[in-house]
């Protein structure tokens, strides 16, 4: 049954590729219920797919099949926070090399336009450090990067 509150995600015909991908690339991730058109509509025809519940990370989600009017911005991202260089690693590298292009700052976008922030924890750490030299520095070493570097950032930590 569809959850009193839910992430509502505009596709171009491929929700279900997409929760698929998503539920294959991270934990706690599923596709839970696959709705059909029960008729011709201005996306599709009846009989496709329409509707799709899924999760990522346990957030409910609905993909919906609307056309291509609408784009993805990155005024909406999910932000994973990862535990280590290696998780860091494979979500990354799972997002972008399935179609999906880097950006800054620890930020990538998969191949339809859902923007993610793959952020280790120890980067929200040092920004929030109270030492305001550490965290600056920590700040610092993150602007100049892409995929975030774990090693970069405990150094800039440290001084």
């Amino acid at each position: 049954m569809f959850p009193k509150n839910a992430v509502c995600l505009w596709f171009d015909g491929a929700a279900l590729e997409a929760a698929q991908f998503y539920a294959r690339t991270f934990a706690d991730s599923a596709v839970q219920k696959v709705h059909r058109a029960p008729g011709d509509y201005p996306a599709g025809k009846q009989g496709d797919v329409l509707l799709v519940e899924f999760s990522v990370l346990g957030i409910p989600c609905l993909g919906l099949n609307g056309g291509p009017q609408f784009q993805h911005s990155e005024a909406f991202s999910f932000q994973v926070a990862t535990d280590d260089q290696a998780e860091t690693d494979r979500l990354w590298h799972a997002i972008v090399s399935n179609g999906g292009q880097e950006s800054e700052c620890g930020w990538c976008k998969d191949r339809w336009g859902i923007s993610w922030q793959i952020t280790p924890r120890v980067l929200m750490r040092a920004i929030a450090d109270p030492d305001t030299a550490a965290a600056q520095r920590a700040f610092a070493a993150m602007m100049g990067m892409r995929k975030i570097d774990v090693a970069t950032i405990e150094a800039a930590l440290r001084g």
